[in-house]
């Protein structure tokens, strides 16, 4: 565990934050300064290998002449107990390649402006003679800020390191190989735009050009195929910015750019209006089908890395000149024009001369006829096996003279499952008796892989499915989860692996919600109207409570949208609630009797007064009260819903008025 560990007393190991086949990275905290830094330190199982120190020691060498604001800054370099390290500048953020990952694919004034800075960075390496050589988003970061970071410079410039195999051997990561390094040649600042322009592609698409089973497979493509075209999977990107990766990863370093200058002034313009519908970049055919890629070799690159290698080619009207070397012969002809020779000497040396001129010229017909038969094996015409079954070809170069070297399967447009499609050497041509025959057989027609496309918007996949070859039918169905035009479901199933020509891929698309017609909800309980707004998506509001005689308290009185109206899901609905009937009411109910004075005004008249209700009977009178004038009593009947009052009036024990009085209805 290195965590908490302090490094030359001065940088304390906070937690590992990376690693690779020869490093791992921490995150650690300079204790002088007060900042983090990250820490690249030589894994211990490399520790006694003196090739992985030179080239740990010759990344810190390279890195440190180096001082630019997209370049990661070295702060120190350093040795402690076996462990070696290299402090450098932390970067708070992610590597290129998950920033991809992320926001695949990157929009396209993004990508630029992400180019323009790596431009910028590798120029500046160039311009102090280094060479990065893995020039891949592994090596890229990115900061929160968006500004971009070179970093790992572990075989740059080693021209004559061991990486992968010997001197001249493949350098750097497969995917972003240049085809000269594929070759085995040296890598120029070429190299490094032909791995910048792969970076771009991969920017815009979210993909790689070239992929395939093994690192040789891949590697070959760097060397045969042309990149594809970056529109095939983003058709808004302009002509005027895949040309730009289309130069970079030209086959042939000449046709590159000249210098990441004049590749940035490109990604500086490549918006343009005026440039926006330029021609295609294209190779002429004449010069890129038939022209092989030079290998750089050690004695070219090693004087000078600007150095750039000429393709000379003879002039069918130019014809070598013959060189001519001063012996001594030459010497004894100036002297005999001092001196003047015997006659008869003089015509010998002509006869002396053609002989030998024809004796040399026999001489050579028969090295080259005989000697090679007497001290080499026969050279024998590849035999025709294309078409034929892998049995059936082997017999026949069995039997041909050769043996049967790698079977290799491949995919074809033409050839049928199962057949031979070529060999290597090709058919016809001449090969040593005895030597081995590679045969390639076919697996059909190139197959992918189906992508899951399920919740994705159909109109923004069915460009793509066609330009892949495939036939797309088109299903419809209502959703209420998926919006419209959103895919529900395919077939074939994802990761199936098809044939896109012969494929049909049926897409079932959402329409969006279907539309019902709204039930009658009046007197259903909450609980079915719950049950009822789940099912179709709708919400069912409840507005107002009221009492009702009629409906049962908790059930549906009114409703606001009228039963049979076309409803969609997402809709509101409100709703009057019942409370039940409502609960009955005493009310105190007044009523005034005047009972007049039918006395001279000397003697009192008796009244009494009787009255029946909710809490009186008629036992329950009131006494009797005298009156000597007319006079007005009030009568006060409390009195239930429904239920009725009486009331008597007795004046001199003589009934002088009876009656009823009724439970008052609101108004």
């Amino acid at each position: 565990m290195m965590n908490g560990k302090r490094i030359s007393g001065r940088y304390r190991i906070i937690k590992l934050i990376g690693g690779g086949g020869m490093a791992n990275v921490y995150l650690a905290h300079d204790m002088i300064l007060d900042r983090e830094v990250a820490i690249k330190m030589l894994r211990m199982d490399f520790a006694n290998e003196e090739e992985f120190i030179k080239r740990f020691q010759r990344e810190a060498q390279s890195a440190t002449s180096l001082v630019h604001p997209n370049i990661v800054s070295i702060y120190d370099v350093g040795e402690e107990d076996d462990l070696y390290y290299i402090v450098m500048e932390y970067v708070q953020g992610m590597t290129l390649k998950q920033y991809i990952q992320q926001h695949s694919p990157v929009g396209i004034d993004k990508a630029l402006d992400i180019m323009k800075q790596l431009t910028l960075a590798i120029s500046h390496a160039h311009q102090n003679h280094i060479v990065h050589r893995d020039i891949k988003p592994h090596n890229i970061l990115i900061d929160d800020e968006g500004t971009v970071k070179i970093t790992d410079f572990g075989i740059a410039m080693a021209l004559s390191a061991t990486s992968i195999t010997q001197t001249n051997s493949v350098l750097g990561s497969v995917h972003y190989l240049s085809p000269e390094q594929a070759r085995g040649g040296m890598a120029t600042k070429k190299s490094d735009i032909y791995s910048l322009g792969i970076v771009m592609f991969e920017l815009l698409t979210g993909r790689l050009p070239f992929s395939g089973e093994s690192a040789v497979s891949i590697a070959l493509k760097h060397l045969q195929s042309e990149t594809p075209s970056l529109r095939r999977w983003n058709p808004d990107i302009p002509q005027s910015v895949e040309n730009i990766v289309l130069k970079a990863t030209a086959k042939d370093p000449f046709r590159r750019y000249e210098s990441l200058e004049e590749m940035d002034e490109d990604l500086l313009t490549a918006l343009d209006p005026d440039r926006m519908n330029e021609p295609k970049f294209s190779v002429p055919m004449d010069d890129e089908a038939t022209k092989a890629i030079p290998v750089i070799t050690d004695d070219q690159g090693s004087s000078n890395l600007d150095d750039t290698i000429i393709h000379t080619q003879s002039s069918p009207d130019t014809k070598p000149a013959v060189p001519v070397k001063a012996d001594k012969d030459d010497k004894q002809a100036k002297g005999k024009k001092k001196k003047k020779p015997k006659e008869k000497k003089k015509r010998k040396w002509p006869v002396l001369i053609i002989s030998l001129f024809f004796l040399l010229i026999l001489l050579g017909v028969a090295a080259v006829t005989f000697v090679p038969k007497l001290l080499g094996p026969k050279e024998i015409e590849v035999p025709k096996v294309e078409g034929k079954e892998p049995t059936e070809a082997v017999s026949i170069i069995v039997s041909a003279g050769f043996v049967v070297g790698d079977t290799k399967k491949v995919s074809s447009e033409e050839v049928e499952e199962g057949l031979v499609i070529r060999t290597n050497p090709k058919e016809g041509r001449m090969a040593n008796e005895g030597s081995s025959i590679d045969i390639y057989v076919s697996t059909g027609k190139e197959k992918v892989e189906v992508q899951d496309l399920k919740g994705k918007s159909y109109d923004e996949v069915v460009s793509d499915l066609e330009e892949q070859g495939f036939t797309v039918k088109k299903e419809e169905e209502p959703s209420n989860e998926e919006e419209e035009g959103t895919i529900l479901d395919q077939d074939p199933s994802p990761g199936d692996e098809v044939v896109a020509s012969e494929t049909t891929i049926t897409l079932t698309v959402s329409t969006g919600p279907s539309s019902f017609e709204l039930l009658d909800l009046r007197d259903m309980s909450q609980k079915v109207l719950d049950d009822y707004a789940d099912s179709r998506g709708i919400s069912i509001v409840t507005s107002e409570e009221q009492y009702s005689d009629e409906i049962a308290e908790g059930h549906v009185i009114s409703q606001s949208t009228k039963p049979g109206t076309p409803t969609f899901p997402g809709d509101e609905v409100f709703v009057v609630m019942s409370k039940g009937p409502e609960p009955n009411k005493d009310k105190e109910v007044p009523l005034e009797i005047t009972v007049p004075y039918e006395g001279d005004g000397t003697k009192p008249q008796f009244v009494e007064i009787f009255i029946e209700d909710k809490d009186s009977t008629y036992e329950d009178s009131e006494e009797k009260t005298g009156i000597t004038e007319e006079t007005t009593f009030t009568l006060n009947f409390l009195l239930e819903d429904g239920k009725q009052g009486k009331y008597k009036i007795l004046v001199d024990d003589k009934e002088y008025k009876s009656g009823t009085v009724e439970y008052p209805k609101d108004e």
